[in-house]
């Protein structure tokens, strides 16, 4: 049994306290009882990512979406994400009013729509404008389905496994790239590139189902007893007008819109101007694949042993988690840069050697993308952890996430401001820009976009969340 104290104003008197008792909910029993389980659907909610926007990335990571030319797919990303920042800021409203299993079904076949527009163009190279259509198709897509899935992520848990939450998320999810990049490394040696391609069609459509099988939020309950607290369907004009309550009622998370705007932005120099620019394409497929086992690693790290660390008061895990993301961001990035010195964009599109798995200066090229991809999940990773410490109700999370999205998602993920970032760093890449000079915003950004966090952190995280006039 919880307690909750609050205060109720009678005719005549002042404010009085009294204590509401809460029961909690009875655990389903049988095979609901497994089913239902927060456990259970977040690790579900991760397959769908995995089948979706996993395989995304693994087609991302292959740098230029597996194509020799890759200013196709620079311009499909920019208008992806361009498109993306716009209906991220109404994500989180459509989430509300469809629901969050429908809004995960209509996110989920952008994806497929995607990863059949490469496989045109591989077979007919004319066909350019379809890849840039599906790329602004999938660019909608996209903020409906991550919206809804950090709404989802951040409501199953209780405030004590949040972290934890995050971190069975991003591992499946992650395993999703892991795979993907596993197959195009694996048929790269035999197959053709189309064959890669309709592999990856196959299982983004296996993921378009997935959400059928999930349960309803409001069936869902908590490990502690409480219910998960099913989201208000309100009218169109009530729903818009959230969005400016959110940012009235919560003006902290102007603070993180820095690092929303950095943690998307960097990919284009790891996968496009890095991976896809001096490595083969078998090689580009390992890269990928370390590049995504490493975020997995990543993830469980800071979630799980970091951020929900049990002896030590949520706020001071806060600040344990900034310092370390923060270290490493700018370690990765002076690190990285020495390897950048030694090439620039018009010597690696003139330069017909690629530097191959066999080769000797391979094993400490790759040491690049595994700390970025480390480095990657960890970012994602707090920044959901600091959305779900502002809030425990999902309507207004879903708002959260709509501004957010990328956590990860990741690489279209975390999301209007994040898409707004990845959008500009693809238009970059598209335009020819210097390679160092991508690299040396995308080096600043991300330092910046920690120090902005900093006193939102100080400011607004607590040791823990009052419920109490927390919703919308």
């Amino acid at each position: 049994m919880s307690e909750v104290q609050a205060e109720v104003d009678k005719p005549g008197s002042s404010k009085e306290s009294v204590h509401l008792h809460v029961e909690p909910f009875d655990r389903p029993t049988g095979w609901r009882k497994y089913h239902y389980h927060p456990v259970t659907q977040v690790s579900m909610l991760g397959f769908v990512c995995f089948m979706g926007p996993g395989i995304f990335i693994a087609l991302t990571g292959l740098g230029g979406g597996g194509q020799v030319n890759s200013r196709v797919q620079a311009n499909a990303s920019a208008i992806l994400y361009a498109t993306f920042a716009f209906f991220g800021l109404f994500s989180g409203s459509i989430n509300n009013v469809l629901g969050p299993r429908w809004t995960l079904i209509l996110g989920t076949l952008g994806y497929s729509l995607y990863i059949a527009s490469f496989l045109v163009i591989n077979i007919h190279p004319d066909a350019g404008a379809f890849v840039v259509l599906a790329g602004a198709i999938l660019g909608i897509c996209a903020a409906l389905l991550w919206t809804a899935q950090g709404s989802l992520m951040m409501a199953y848990p209780t405030e004590a496994q949040k972290g934890m939450f995050i971190s069975i998320f991003w591992t499946i999810f992650n395993l999703g790239g892991v795979m993907g990049s596993a197959v195009a490394f694996g048929t790269s040696f035999k197959s053709t590139v189309s064959d890669i391609y309709v592999g990856f069609l196959i299982l983004t459509l296996i993921g378009v189902f997935l959400p059928l099988l999930m349960a309803n939020p409001d069936q869902v309950i908590r490990t502690d007893g409480t219910r998960v607290n099913q989201v208000r369907h309100l009218s169109w004009k009530t729903e818009l007008f959230r969005l400016y309550v959110t940012l009235k009622t919560d003006p902290w998370i102007i603070l993180l819109f820095p690092m929303f705007f950095a943690s998307n932005y960097c990919y284009t120099w790891e996968y496009n101007n890095y991976n896809g620019a001096i490595f083969t394409i078998r090689a580009r497929g390992l890269n990928s694949l370390m590049s995504y086992t490493s975020q997995v690693f990543g993830s469980v790290f800071l979630g799980y042993f970091i951020l929900d660390l049990k002896r030590v008061r949520r706020r001071v895990r806060a600040f344990y988690g900034w310092i370390l993301v923060f270290l490493v961001a700018f370690a990765a990035h002076a690190w990285a840069y020495f390897y950048q010195k030694t090439y620039t964009r018009a010597g690696a599109m003139k330069d017909a050697y690629k530097i191959d798995i066999m080769d000797e200066t391979y094993a400490a090229h790759v040491w690049v993308m595994i700390v970025h991809g480390f480095l990657d999940s960890m970012m994602q990773t707090y920044a959901y952890w600091l959305i779900g410490a502002m809030s425990n109700d999902p309507a207004k999370l879903a708002v959260f996430t709509g501004f957010c999205a990328s956590i990860l998602i990741k690489h279209h993920t975390d999301k209007s401001l994040q898409s707004v970032g990845a959008a500009g760093a693809w238009s970059t890449d598209a335009a020819g820009i210097l390679y160092m000079n991508i690299f040396l915003s995308t080096w600043c950004l991300m330092v910046a976009g920690m120090i902005f966090a900093a006193p939102m952190v100080y400011l607004r995280v607590t040791d823990h969340t009052d419920v109490e006039g927390e919703s919308l």
